[in-house]
């Protein structure tokens, strides 16, 4: 009786040692080594110029701005989003000597304008009309 319930416990336990190794079998094997995650492109990068526009040709779609430091040469786009005061606007809207800020970022070897806010040279005052004579009381 011993022997027989020992052999029943040994063939259970047979059964189940070779059920776990063929479920294990049938599990694709994970990979020793998982592949080296592709490498992202850098973030891009943004740079800003604040100062005076210097030149603007719309027909070559470019803008100067310069500021305190440095003279930047900007490409404008279809994207690019150009602001004077609150009112979109295009390029050509913009006049040299008007003051900007422009959010731009580095495209190989081109400085491409993401932003522009223009905020228009104020026009110089007049000067101001000479008082006027008081009227010379009338001869009689």
């Amino acid at each position: 009786m011993k022997r027989s319930i020992a052999l029943i416990v040994a063939i259970l336990f047979a059964l189940t040692v070779g059920i776990a190794f063929a479920e294990q079998a049938q599990q694709p094997a994970a990979p020793e080594k998982a592949a080296p995650a592709e490498k992202k492109a850098p973030a891009t990068k943004y740079l800003s110029v604040k100062g005076e526009v210097t030149a603007v040709d719309p027909a070559a779609n470019s803008i100067t701005i310069k500021s305190k430091k440095q003279e930047v040469q900007l490409t404008v786009t279809d994207k690019t989003k150009v602001m004077i005061g609150k009112e979109k606007k295009s390029l050509a809207d913009v006049k040299v000597g008007d003051a900007a800020v422009a959010k731009y970022k580095k495209e190989k070897d081109k400085n491409v304008a993401t932003s522009i806010n223009v905020t228009p040279k104020k026009a110089e005052a007049a000067p101001a009309p000479a008082p006027a004579k008081p009227a010379e009381p009338a001869k009689k």
